[in-house]
């Protein structure tokens, strides 16, 4: 089942960190104009170190460390924030083609964070900490 407690502790990390990571993002953006790329990897790298720990400890419970596990999780990061802001970014430019690039990158850098939450929940679940749940 996919939704259960360790889904809601998750979720509530994931709120935690996306408070904290969309906040560093949409500043870097619009206040000290930096770039799409630059601002949402911000997001992820702050947020990931941060999530890293929480759902380690918190929500997959996990005691053990192992370089395997540092490394597939940063892989799965990696990955799903790729997939994430690069599927969201060509699809609000298709979708909104006639607005400005600010509202389309912060449209898309929006859509990305929700795109991004369901592909790392995926995979911190059933591969970064699999063997380590029930």
């Amino acid at each position: 089942m996919i939704i259960d407690r360790i889904f809601l502790k998750f979720i509530l990390v994931g709120g935690i960190n996306t408070l904290f990571g969309s906040s560093l993002m949409f500043i870097m953006y619009n206040i000290f104009a930096f770039g799409y790329w630059t601002s949402s990897s911000a997001n992820y790298i702050a947020g990931s170190i941060l999530s890293f720990f929480l759902n380690k400890y918190w929500t997959f419970n996990v005691r053990k460390w192992s370089l395997f596990i540092v490394i597939v999780f940063i892989a799965n990061i990696v990955i799903s924030y790729l997939v994430a802001y690069k599927l969201a970014r060509i699809a609000l430019y298709y979708i909104l083609a006639d607005y400005s690039i600010n509202v389309r990158d912060n449209a898309a850098m929006a859509v990305g964070i929700c795109l991004f939450t369901g592909l790392n929940y995926i995979g911190q679940r059933y591969i970064v900490f699999r063997k380590e749940t029930k």
